[in-house]
């Protein structure tokens, strides 16, 4: 039964090796979508969303199976330097390595026991307790300022894109306007140049 165990263990671990953990994907996105950006980097696997605790309801998290660690590796190290494109919308998409304690379906390590107990104010584990009490809530902080601040710049980039857009669809229109009422033809007889149908 033991080998049975420390089997299950391994395979286990070897599947968190070739997981990525992507978080502040938008609420729009599907496993479909994940799957059609990420097979660039080899295949997925199994796409998987989890709740995220720490952070604003206006973003999700997934763990991406991928077929191998050199793939999931290639994912991690892409998306830390550029934007993460969905439909064409970069989004601050933050990509890491998978841990243990993400996954639901865990097995137990073996040999591993885990006991629970309360602390009084005076047991000497009980100012641990708080310390990490108090750390946790920092990190809280820290980790919603910086979707904050990575909301501000999804926000800034949308409207530069959107400027960008209206932009080149005024010119797609100014041209179609100087094709239709003649101006591109009565220059092209005094420039002496051929204009295509195409």
């Amino acid at each position: 039964m033991e080998s049975t165990t420390q089997t299950d263990y391994a395979a286990f671990e070897e599947k968190v090796r070739r997981t990525v953990y992507l978080d502040n994907l938008s609420p729009q996105v599907t496993e479909s979508v994940l799957k059609t950006a990420l097979n660039q980097f080899g295949s997925v696997q199994n796409v998987q969303f989890i709740p995220n605790y720490l952070e604003s309801r206006t973003a999700q998290c997934a763990l991406v199976e991928m077929k191998n660690w050199k793939e999931a590796k290639a994912v991690i190290s892409t998306m830390g330097e550029f934007p993460f494109m969905i439909s064409g919308m970069p989004r601050p998409v933050r990509a890491r390595a998978a841990k243990m304690e993400m996954f639901d379906d865990r097995p137990i390590r073996p040999g591993r026991r885990i006991s629970c107990r309360w602390l009084d104010p005076i047991d000497p584990d009980y100012d641990v307790a708080q310390k990490l009490k108090r750390l946790v809530r920092q990190h809280d902080a820290q980790s919603s300022f910086l979707l904050k601040q990575q909301l501000a710049q999804e926000e800034k980039l949308s409207k530069n894109q959107e400027a960008a857009l209206k932009a080149n669809n005024k010119k797609y229109e100014m041209v179609e306007a100087v094709l239709a009422d003649g101006t591109a033809q009565r220059l092209a007889r005094i420039y002496d140049v051929r204009i295509s149908d195409d």
